[in-house]
């Protein structure tokens, strides 16, 4: 480093690869002096003014501010505050379009000015070296200062860290981007004030040396800084003009003949830039006291009456500014903020002058024509004969184009400076700074995202990480648990409760997996349940086959009722008798089938007997007698209600009227048969509380006795159904076989009157069969 500094004194200047010489026109700005461009009706000031997060609001719609009133809050890291740039009042907070290449909104706090212009309270320090370097550092983070050259960054940030180990201190006025002076005329006219914020900045970073870097084409500001330039290591140095030569590391190469690594900083190698109008809001904001609300701005181009420099407000909109320097405009003006080079244009005029605005660029058409269509490369090669950088734009191009990222980065893509000199040389007028911007754009996105997946993922095994240890801990101190308890026992001469407990519990189990089938008694009363439901659904798909067969009957009575024949009707009645005959058959099955099923638990010795199923077999033998005894009144009923119609009319037999009551004879038959399905249903709602109940609470002999009596009178009862059903179609049949002529009406009515007292004898007794005078079980059963 020492022969460096030697070379350097020495006068020893370098160059770096590339590089263009467009047209300056620098003429038209940088001879006039700076002027003040006044306070605007209201002024338009963006939260966010620097590469870095915004801070907080200070302010509220409808406060009154004093100029270089801080509206937003600093904090640590790279968060710099913005200030008011007049005194005056809040009058929204709100999204606004700011000076940026997307044109879109951002928060802005929008200040109608008072007209007094008062300063709020400055606390200027001329005595700097008496500061420490964090206050020192922290006095330039409150006056908002970021790199006025264009970058914007933080200059605190930039000044901490790495860069107390400055050894060459570089101020950049190298000012090379066309139409540009807004540097120039800062020289020119403000030498001494730059000088005193070198000094600040030799305070700070004790630097070795200190290089004023201007291009040939200034040597009035050449001239004034050698003027004020008095401390034996500050030096200004003239360069050759060549653009880019104001590119930080472009001028770093220049000046020291090092070149910056790549993918590293100026300042890991000792050497620190700041631009010219940094170093000189750096004076304004240590010595005076003032913070950053204002700055140079140049504005030019042959559309501007009266082109030049003027010190213009933070936040004052651009269409004041045009009109204030008298804009004259053609059809679909352009106004681009910055230079042809690097600038962009403006969406409208209505965006607010910010930090990084150093140029308002209105050329004409002929001055300054629009870009042609792009073209397919012809791999000239121009653009990398131009490139600052030693890069290949030309494969750049292909790469980003294609979104083939990858590649582009093994190129060093990030080590374009985007100064735009391959687009200037292109002859086929490819954007190729375009391209890069966006695919520089897609992969800081693309890397954001795996970033933040990275962490989501560093949080979630943190997390897993955290659940295992407290398990483990939660094992590891259950284990210790158990070994006190197990010691503390084994002390007192007992026994541990839970190793017992573990201990029968797998006795009790070995000894049921070992024990004999013999020992177990299954309860099969489910399953016979089951058997029982499914046998009286087979009677009763029985009875529901009889009903179709007399409902087939009936529709060929009906048919025969037409054609009214006496014979045909007798013949209908015996059929009814008949039909009447089986429904009394069926009601005996029934109950030939209740005793079969009684049978084997009567016969069954009392000590072998279930009392659950006893009690549920009785149920079940009351439930059909009962039954039974219903058929068999109904079939008296019926008989009754046959024959008395006959006897009482016997002088006026009418053949249709003898076809009709067979037709009612056969229907009742129907209903009989209707009857015998209902008693499945009939049976089973019977056996449910019996077999609910405990059946601790039946006796077994008793329940044994219950089923022999029930059965016994089953049996009664489908006898005398049986003989009445006999009996009423025998004294019915000669009356239907008897051609009506010959009926005898007086015999006829003896006949119904002995039917009528024989079928209420029958009814009386079936009611007596089908309630048990003595039924041990009927209190449990019901």
């Amino acid at each position: 480093m020492h022969s460096l500094l030697e070379r350097i004194k020495a006068g020893s200047l370098w160059d770096f690869h590339g590089g263009i010489h467009p047209p300056e026109n620098k003429h038209q700005s940088s001879l006039t002096p700076v002027v003040q461009a006044g306070l605007p009706p209201q002024l338009i000031i963006p939260v966010r003014q620097h590469a870095g997060p915004a801070g907080d609001l200070l302010v509220q719609v409808g406060d009154r501010v004093k100029k270089g009133q801080p509206l937003t809050r600093y904090d640590k890291g790279r968060i710099v505050p913005v200030h008011a740039s007049t005194s005056g009042t809040v009058t929204a907070i709100e999204p606004h379009t700011v000076a940026h290449p997307s044109g879109l909104d951002d928060l802005c706090v929008l200040l109608t000015p008072d007209g007094e212009d008062a300063w709020g309270p400055r606390d200027g320090r001329p005595d700097y070296w008496n500061l420490e370097r964090g206050e020192l550092l922290e006095r330039i983070q409150q006056a908002g200062i970021a790199g006025l050259g264009g970058a914007v960054f933080p200059t605190h940030s930039k000044l901490d860290g790495r860069g107390q180990l400055t050894e060459i201190l570089i101020v950049n006025g190298l000012e090379c981007e066309p139409y540009i002076t807004t540097d120039d005329r800062l020289m020119q006219e403000y030498a001494d004030e730059i000088l005193d914020g070198i000094r600040v900045l030799k305070h700070l970073l004790k630097p070795k040396l200190t290089l004023i870097g201007v291009e040939d084409n200034k040597p009035a500001a050449i001239a004034a800084l050698t003027r004020h330039a008095t401390d034996e290591d500050v030096l200004v140095k003239s360069v050759p003009t060549k653009y880019p030569s104001g590119g930080a590391k472009q001028t770093i190469e220049l000046l020291t003949g090092r070149q910056v690594p790549k993918g590293g900083r100026a300042v890991d190698m000792g050497i620190m830039v700041l631009n010219v109008a940094t170093v000189f809001a750096i004076k304004r904001a240590i010595i005076d006291g003032e913070p950053l609300i204002e700055r140079i701005v140049t504005l030019t181009g042959d559309a501007f009456k009266k082109p030049g420099n003027a010190w213009v407000r933070l936040g004052t909109p651009v269409r004041w500014l045009l009109q204030r320097f008298e804009l004259q405009p053609e059809a679909d003006q352009r106004v681009i903020m910055g230079g042809p080079m690097m600038g962009f244009t403006l969406p409208h005029a209505m965006v607010p002058v910010v930090k990084a605005t150093n140029c308002l660029l209105s050329p004409t058409r002929a001055e300054l024509p629009p870009p042609g269509p792009e073209q397919a490369c012809i791999r000239c090669s121009a653009c990398a004969d131009a490139c600052p950088a030693n890069l290949l734009p030309q494969e750049l191009y292909w790469y980003s184009r294609v979104k083939e990222y990858d590649k582009a980065e093994g190129l060093n893509l990030f080590d374009c400076i985007e100064c735009g000199a391959c687009a200037w040389v292109c002859p086929s007028e490819i954007p190729l700074v375009q391209y890069y911007k966006i695919a520089k754009d897609d992969i800081r996105e693309t890397r954001a995202e795996h970033e933040k997946a990275e962490r989501a993922k560093q949080r979630f095994e943190a997390k897993q990480a955290r659940f295992e240890r407290d398990k483990a801990a939660r094992e590891a101190r259950h284990a210790e648990a158990a070994a006190q308890r197990r010691q503390a026992m084994t002390k007192a001469g007992g026994e541990d409760p839970v190793a017992a407990a573990l201990a029968r519990l797998k006795a009790k189990q070995e000894a049921a997996d070992g024990a004999a089938p013999s020992d177990f008694r299954p309860d099969n009363a489910d399953m016979a349940a089951a058997r029982e439901a499914r046998k009286q659904e087979a009677l009763a798909r029985r009875a529901a086959k009889a009903a179709e067969a007399a409902e087939v009957v009936t529709v060929e009575a009906q048919q025969d009722a037409a054609e009214v024949d006496p014979k045909k009707a007798a013949i209908a009645a015996a059929l009814a008798r008949a039909k009447a005959k089986k429904a009394t058959q069926i009601a005996e099955t029934e109950a030939e089938t209740a005793s079969a099923e009684i049978a084997p638990a009567a016969d069954t010795p009392a000590t072998d007997v279930d009392p659950k199923k006893a009690a549920i077999a009785a149920a079940i033998a009351r439930a059909k007698a009962k039954k039974v005894a219903q058929v068999a009144e109904t079939e008296a009923d019926t008989a009754s209600a046959e024959i008395a119609p006959a006897a009482e009319t016997a002088t006026e037999v009418d053949p249709k009227k003898a076809a009709i009551a067979a037709a009612i004879a056969r229907a009742k038959a129907k209903k009989a048969a209707q009857a015998v399905e209902t008693e499945a249903e009939t049976v089973s709602a019977e056996i449910a509380p019996v077999a609910d109940a405990p059946a601790t609470e039946v006796d077994p002999k008793k329940a044994a006795i219950a089923a022999a009596i029930a059965r016994a009178k089953a049996k009664k009862a489908a006898q005398a159904a049986e003989t009445e059903a006999e009996t009423a179609s025998t004294e019915i049949a000669p009356a239907a076989d008897t051609p009506t002529p010959e009926v005898d009406p007086k015999k006829a009515a003896i006949a119904a009157a002995i039917a009528r007292a024989k079928a209420k004898k029958l009814a009386a007794e079936a009611a007596a069969q089908g309630q048990p005078e003595s039924d041990p079980l009927s209190d449990k059963s019901h």
